[in-house]
Order: C-alpha cells, then structure tokens, then sequence
C-alpha cells in the first residue's frame, strides 16, 4: 500500500490551511505491494482478532500506548480494555505483524463453506464484436460520393463512412491475438468462455470435439428482451471450458470468428440512414444477457468473473443504442456548448447495466478498437463501476492491445474489496463514496496500480494544538479477497483434493501514518509533493469537466496557480505597495525561486492546460479520447501521472552513453545540449528520436543490448498499459509526433488555443492575474 501525502508536514488549523494555496490531502494504491519507500508489509494472521477502539474502531497499531491490561487509541485518544486472548498475543510481541509494524496484511477467516472456497475458480468470458463491418450500402442507387454529400447536406460529416471487409478482418485478426495473449496469461485451473455479438449472440462450447456455436437472435426495440435465457441455449458450465485441457480448441475455434456481413442482416437489424445500412451492433443486449447468465453460478463456480468486451465502434441496435449523431451532427445548431455536451452519458442504461454485473460478481472490461465516435461517456460507467478498466485504441496497425491483455492478466489483482480511511478527530476527509458510511469505498476489482484520492479538511476551527505532543494521524484499512493458485497453496502446506482448483483468501491491510504540523508557511511549502499535489489537481478538474464543462475545469486550474503564486509571494514578505496604495513595487516571483519544493508547478500546469484532458473541442481533442483519458488519469498513481502530464526528455550522446539525465521540453534544449539521440518518455509513448545532425555511423534505431534499449525495457515492464514506441530519425522521417510533446514553446492564452508564444508567455499572463488579484 502506498501512500503519498501532498505534504508531509500539515497546516496547524483552516486558516493557515487556506494561507498556504495547496490543497491537502493523499492518493492511496490501496493493493500496491510495497509502500512508497518500497518496504513490503509485515504478514500475520487472525486479522479478525485484531483489536479496534471502542469509540472510532480503528484498529490497533505500533503507535498505540500500550500496558498490561489496557491501550490507547492513537487517533481519537480513547482508552480500550484488553480481553484475556489479547493480553495473551501482546505478551509475545515478536509473534505478532501488528507489534513490529504499522504497515501490516493478515489474514482473515473467509465467510463460507470449506467446499465453495476450494472450488472458487476464476473466470473469464470474452465478447466479440462480429459486427465490425460497420457500414454497409442498402439502397445501391447512391454511391459513396452521393451518401457523402448528403451527408453533409445534413450537417453528418463526422460518422465514419464503410468500413472495408479488410478493417472487419483487421480488427478480428488483432482480437484474435489479444485472446491468444490471454490463454498464455490465464493460470490453469481457469475456466473460459468465448461468445460473439452482432444482431445476434453467439455462445461457443468448445469441450467437445468439434466447436459448436448456438446463436439466439437480439431484439432490435430499445425496451425489447432476448426471446429466450442464455442458460437455456447453452448450460453455463457447458459454456466454461478448462483452460488447460481446451487451449488447443479454444485456439482454432478463434479462427472461425468472421465479421457480420450484410447478408445476414435484414433492413430492420440496423439504422438506415439516408439509404446506408448502419450496424446491428447489440453491445447492450447482450452484456446485460451474460451478466445474468454468468450469475446464475454466482458464489459456487466463481467468486469474480471477468467479461473482456471487444468493441469495433458503438452500439446501435437493441437495449443499449446509442445515438452517435450528437457528435456529428453537432450541437452548435442547437447552441450547446461541444465540451459540455459530449461528457455526460446520454442514456442510464450502461450506469443501470453496472449495478446489474455488481450483483452478478461480473467485473467488465471494455476495449474500443476504432476511430469513429462510440460515446464512451455512456458506455464507461459499465466498466469502472463494475471494477473494470476503460481501453481506446484508434486503430489496428499499432494497437498495444495484445501486450495490454497479457499485462492486465499477468499481474495479481483483488476483489470484494473495501477502502476505509480514517483521521485523527481534528480533520476529516473531503468526501465520501458511501453515504451509509463515511470515508467507505466498495471496490469491485483492484490491480497494483489503482490509486485512488482524499482531500481533507478540518473538523472544526481549533485545528491542531501546538503545545500538544498528539501529531495528526491516518489509517487506511484495506481489506480484499484474492485467488490463490494451486500451486501457491502446496507451497504453502495447504493440499487440494483436486488438481487445479483455487482456493480464495480474504485479507486485511493496514497503514498507519503519523504526519507532523508546519510551524509556519515555510516548513509547508518545502514539505510539499508536487507529483501527490497533481494527482489532486487532476481529480478536481476532472470533476470540474464534468460537472460544468471543460472550460470551467481550465479556469479552475488557472485560478489555483494564481492564488498559490500569490499567497506564496505574501508569505515571503515579496509584496512591496507603494505608499500605503495598491501599487505593488516589487517584482512577482512566479517561478516560486525560495521554495525549490514548489518549482515544478507552474510548468505542471502549463502542461496540465495543453494536455487532451483540457484542451478545447475545436483544437482536434476527440470526446472518447478525452473520455479515456479521464479514465486514465484519475486511476494512475502519482508519479505516473506525472510522467503523462510532463514528458521526461533525455538526451544520449550514444545508445550507450547517457549525456543529460533531464531538458525542457522546447527545441531550443534539441539545440543547445548538441547531443544527437533524445529520449522522450511521455508515459503512454516513447519515442526515440536522432537529430538530423547525428553522425550517419551512429545504429538506427538503437541495437537490443545497449544502454537505450535496456532503459526502455524497464519502463515497459514497469508500466500499467504498454506504451508505443516510436523511432524517428530527424530529415528522413516525419518528426510531428515528437515534435508536439515540446510544449513550452506551444502557447496558453484566455482562449486555450495555441499560438506562436510559450512557457514565457505564460508565466507573464499568471504574473499579471496575480497583479489583478492582489489589487
């Protein structure tokens, strides 16, 4: 679990709080294996015995006072009696996790029969989009040319024209790798299914010796219903097919996958517009069909199933349609504003649709293959709250898709999951995801990387007391339910009476934290964490997007770093006024020069406001891009997401030799440092780029077992998704993609559109609102 405070030192009560400009509070990676410091939990067991306090239940820690027969809770001060049991565990110290360290996982007795746990298997369904033939001709008197003029007649010019049979088979070519990804991943003991989507829905059984597929057709009305259960076209275990006795058949059975053509459908299984036949894509239909067929064996097959969508554009036939004419349509005949009128879901039905797989154990997996508008804001609400993750790719030629799914699988993860976070009495936590109760949070699933943010406020005006020896403290109890594989569990003493079964494990892990107060504004501005402070900023101008549009999330930002650069500038007595008016003499320090803690700010926000996340419809920023990013962002812990936001440039003066470890990101660092290779790690891409001057001896692209390459390696294996790499080599290849990550000479004006000014620039406009502000 790690744990990483915006500054380790907190304000002493609100009103230095609110003096200092930097928002308070942590990001937790609640299944991270080792903490911040990279020190790994000490591991015990009867978690359930752990003693909690009778007035806040916060459990016991290595900073509770302790004697014989009594302790002290070290965040509300409450005195707890000891049973005999505890006074018996505590009387060998060394024995017990909770003793030797405040960051501790135990084990905890699981809810169920003995038989349910032994043959708790994991499962996993994949759902294929055969309707990847996304548009075909139905009236043969218009050509391509015709539909597209009328298309623009009618103000329809941004819905992607046919697809070819070539792209169909292009995006099942790749879905087949991925799957093929995913077999390797799976441990055995795992059971899978594979089923098919279009106007119809596909179950294979591929236990037998020839793959069968039983298809059942989908309704085509909104409000319409499957004419008949999924447990009734195929048993569920029939379904399910043992990965390690059916891999082979599963394999050969993806290579039947075909596209949905135009012949199988009638005019009524799709939209027709303006003579085209559009879709029979039933992505609605047929996940609330399997998340009620999956539940049907809920709790005695499986304790989590996990359903991997594969979508090649959106759906538009059945429960679940989406109309994609918003965007191209446009709102501006209607007067919306396009970054407020993409980000809300235009329908409850995929929001509805996850509370449906919650209650069935359904954690669903949503990967978009596509370029044409799917209205991800609708569909992401089935995925992140069913505890699954959201996927963009844009295209086929260079999806990361495959490497992706095998990451995703190769990596542990955990369920049935609950993230509380508690306080010491002086200050609270700024919200809730539970309003039952406070500081609560239900995960469905939960990998490593999860991270999740707190703000926090004071309690009341008297804050912390600084004559007292009590420090602010905080514990954050995770407790959770992984899969163990059998092979863990002979290791460990535990026999199976059948070979490839699971058993599941339910733990608790708990940090606690004590944190010390600043004495005054300056102890706070060097105890900050600009990489935790980001991880918040970005959470709130997320929320701010998407409450009130992108605009709003922009101004938020901006106001943020003015009013910090401000009262950063009062507090170091930078202020001079001239004679007693409002003339102020002196000059802004808005590079924050006395607070080497503080620096990095502005320039994360500049990047933050060039960033896809904020920049403006009308600069190319696609919905479902900015959608996915979203999604991204706010679950990225915070030196990762400061890696998204603020690339990271390097040069080399040799694959082998590293030259400067860091530039600014400007073409002026291309030329000055006179280095020829330069790194750029921009978290989701990698680019590798020689300058048009390097020496022609030099490798291109670099050679597998020098320095660059191992460096790109550990950072592909260090990452939650797998990053692209691109090579270029300056004069001979087009250099746009690298070029664009150099931000500080790309502008950020009122508008938000670029201009010929940079970073310069807009320090000169932050310095002149905090001029307005202090006047």
């Amino acid at each position: 679990m790690a744990v990483r405070a915006t500054v380790s030192r907190f304000p002493t009560d609100s009103d230095s709080q609110e003096a200092s400009g930097v928002p308070w509070g942590l990001t937790v990676t609640p299944f991270a294996s080792k903490d911040e410091n990279d020190q790994a939990p000490a591991y015990g067991s009867d978690g359930h015995l752990l003693p909690r306090c009778e007035n806040c239940y916060a459990y016991f820690n290595t900073y509770c006072e302790l004697d014989q027969w009594a302790w002290n809770c070290s965040l509300c001060g409450t005195l707890n009696g000891l049973s005999a049991e505890a006074i018996a565990r505590y009387s060998r110290p060394q024995s017990c996790a909770e003793m030797m360290s405040s960051f501790i996982d135990l084990e905890l007795p699981l809810e169920g029969s003995e038989e349910e746990m032994l043959h708790a298997r994991p499962v996993y369904v994949a759902a294929v989009d055969l309707s990847c033939e996304i548009l075909v001709y139905f009236c043969l008197c218009y050509s391509k040319k015709d539909v597209q003029e009328k298309r623009k007649e009618k103000g329809i010019e941004l819905i992607t024209y046919p697809v070819s049979s070539s792209a169909s088979e292009e995006f099942l070519e790749l879905i087949k790798s991925a799957l093929l990804a995913t077999l390797e991943a799976l441990a055995p003991g795992s059971l899978f299914g594979l089923a098919t989507f279009s106007h119809k829905i596909g179950l294979y059984d591929v236990q037998g010796p020839i793959p069968v597929v039983k298809n059942v057709f989908a309704p085509q009305e909104t409000e319409g219903s499957l004419p008949i259960e999924l447990e009734d076209v195929m048993p569920l275990l029939q379904f399910l097919a043992p990965v390690e006795t059916c891999k082979d058949r599963i394999t050969s059975t993806l290579e039947t996958l075909r596209p949905t053509t135009a012949w199988e459908r009638t005019p009524g299984s799709g939209q027709v517009l303006d003579g085209v036949l559009m879709g029979g894509r039933g992505f609605g239909v047929a996940m609330e069909a399997l998340c009620n067929y999956l539940g049907s064996e809920y709790g005695n097959t499986f304790a989590l199933a996990r359903v991997f969508a594969f979508l090649s554009g959106p759906p538009d036939y059945g429960p679940g349609q989406l109309d994609t004419r918003r965007y191209g349509e446009q709102y501006a005949s209607k007067g919306e504003d396009a970054d407020r009128a993409l980000l809300p879901e235009q329908t409850p039905f995929y929001k509805d649709l996850a509370a449906v797989a919650v209650q069935a154990g359904v954690c669903v997996d949503i990967f978009a293959v596509t370029n044409e508008y799917t209205d991800l804001a609708s569909l992401k609400f089935l995925s992140i709250e069913s505890g699954g993750s959201l996927f963009l790719y844009s295209n086929t030629d260079d999806s990361t898709l495959p490497q992706d799914m095998y990451r995703m699988l190769s990596r542990p993860y955990a369920f049935n999951c609950v993230l509380r976070l508690r306080t010491s009495t002086e200050f609270k936590s700024g919200h809730s995801a539970n309003p039952q109760y406070e500081n609560v949070q239900h995960i469905i699933c939960c990998d490593s990387f999860a991270t999740y943010a707190y703000d926090f406020d004071f309690a009341n005006n008297v804050g912390f007391s600084r004559h007292s020896s009590e420090l602010p403290m905080v514990q954050i109890a995770f407790q959770y339910t992984v899969v163990v594989p059998p092979e863990e569990l002979s290791s460990s003493g535990v026999v199976s009476s059948s070979r490839g079964k699971h058993s599941l494990k339910r733990r608790l892990r708990i940090r606690t934290l004590q944190y010390g107060t600043a004495k005054n504004l300056d102890e706070l501005y060097d105890s900050v964490d600009p990489e935790a402070v980001l991880s918040l900023l970005v959470h709130k101008v997320i929320l701010a997007s998407l409450e009130q549009g992108v605009r709003e999330g922009r101004i938020l930002l901006h106001d943020w770093l003015v009013i910090l650069t401000a009262q950063y500038n009062e507090a170091c007595n930078l202020i001079r006024y001239k004679n007693g008016s409002s003339s102020i003499t002196a000059q802004i320090d808005v590079t924050f020069s006395q607070c080497p803690q503080l620096q990095l700010l502005p320039r994360l926000v500049f990047a933050l406001l060039r960033n896809p996340l904020l920049r403006f419809h009308e600069e190319g920023v696609h919905p479902d891009y900015r959608i996915y990013m979203q999604c991204l962002f706010s679950a990225l812990e915070p030196s990762s997401l400061y890696r998204a936001i603020y690339p990271m440039l390097t040069s080399y003066s040799t694959p082998d030799t590293q030259a400067y470890p860091r530039h600014s990101l400007s073409r002026a660092a291309l030329i000055t440092s006179g280095s020829p290779i330069f790194f750029l790690d921009a978290f989701t891409t990698l680019i590798v780029f020689y300058s048009s001057t390097a020496d022609p001896s030099l490798p291109f692209p670099p050679p597998h077992d020098c320095l660059l390459r191992s460096t790109i390696n550990q950072l592909k294996q260090d990452r939650c998704i797998t990053p692209k790499l691109v090579f270029i080599r300056g004069g001979h290849d087009d250099a746009t993609v690298f070029e664009n990550y150099l931000i500080e000479e790309q502008d950020v004006d009122g508008s938000g559109l670029t201009s010929v000014m940079g970073f310069v620039s807009f320090l000169e406009d932050i310095t002149q609102s905090v001029l307005e502000y202090l006047k």
